[in-house]
């Protein structure tokens, strides 16, 4: 019964909120509202876990904990999508699955329940381990994105630059052309001609 409500909250939470995966953020009142859903949904979960007795009782409440805190991170992520808050939810999700490894060993004895805490903290290491590799590899993207986009503003503006200068000193050039023309005119009409030159190229 416990783990079909452990399934029910993942999937109402999932059904709520979405994938944490998109860059989509979600209305104030929405996260509010899920914060609710998921604590009501986990107190219900460890509600399921009385009918149990022992360590099953344990790692009941302990899957129901783990479950509500990996739903509340990736609602986090879902209101706030940044690398840090994506990466937290690994974290937690790493820490919950240990919690709930660690509960069952509490079933053995002896050697089998050292080796059981063992390879349930080495399953952690390894989890939050690979949240850190994927969070410095995902810092490492974003910085070399945020400098090609810095380089790529810098490359237009400098050709925008040389365009200007391009087009000024064309327009000089021609301008000089036009007031050399001007020259086998005399008096007004050369006025004339000069002013024409002055007021086409801007020099007026």
């Amino acid at each position: 019964m416990k783990t079909v409500n452990l399934k029910l909250l993942a999937l109402a939470v999932g059904l709520a909120f979405g994938s944490t995966g998109g860059a989509q953020t979600m209305p104030k009142d929405d996260y509010h509202a899920g914060k609710t859903q998921i604590e009501a949904e986990s107190k219900a979960a460890k509600a399921a876990c009385t009918s149990l007795f022992g360590n099953a009782r344990d790692v009941c409440e302990a899957e129901a904990s783990g479950s509500g805190k990996v739903a509340g991170a990736e609602l986090d992520a879902r209101y706030g999508p940044t690398l840090k808050s994506r990466n937290d939810v690994r974290v937690v999700k790493a820490e919950a699955d240990h919690a709930v490894a660690r509960q069952r060993c509490e079933d053995l004895t002896g050697n089998s329940k050292d080796v059981c805490i063992k390879e349930a903290a080495a399953l952690e290491t390894a989890a939050k381990a690979n949240a850190k590799a994927k969070l410095t590899t995902a810092k490492a993207k974003a910085e070399a994105s945020e400098k090609a986009a810095s380089a790529f503003s810098r490359a237009n503006a400098q050709a925008a630059t040389a365009r200007e200068e391009a087009a000024t000193v064309t327009n000089d050039a021609q301008y000089a052309v036009a007031v050399e023309k001007c020259g086998v005119y005399t008096d007004v009409a050369k006025e004339v001609c000069l002013d024409r030159a002055k007021v086409r190229f801007g020099k007026s």
